[in-house]
């Protein structure tokens, strides 16, 4: 299944048709990976943490002291952003340091978070 919204028209009586510009169709495994994405970035923890690792790569304690949500929280809410690809772990002795995979991430999330407080 693909999806194509590219060619839709759009007029009142008084105009004439104007074609959309073209996109390329979209996967279904794509549609479905971007909604397993949104999902991850669903809860508001996981935004929070999204906006804190923009910043700076981060360790859990430190993910706590800035959020103030408790251990056991952060890690569950971590382990949903590492699976979704959203965050990555490195160890450094006996902590590991998360980040951020790529700056999209945060871009989806200050958008989201800047278009909630026009409203």
């Amino acid at each position: 299944m693909s999806v194509d919204a590219g060619h839709d028209e759009c007029r009142t009586d008084n105009e004439t048709p104007r074609a959309t510009p073209a996109h390329p169709p979209v996967s279904h495994d794509t549609l479905v990976a971007a909604g397993e994405l949104l999902r991850a970035l669903s809860a508001p923890v996981r935004i929070a943490i999204v906006l804190e690792l923009r910043e700076s790569a981060r360790c859990v304690h430190e993910l706590v002291g800035a959020l103030g949500v408790t251990q056991p929280l952060i890690s569950q809410h971590l382990r949903v952003l590492k699976t979704a690809g959203v965050v990555r772990g490195d160890r450094t002795g006996r902590e590991v340091l998360y980040r951020l995979a790529d700056d999209h991430l945060a871009h989806i999330v200050i958008d989201a978070v800047a278009h909630a407080q026009e409203g």
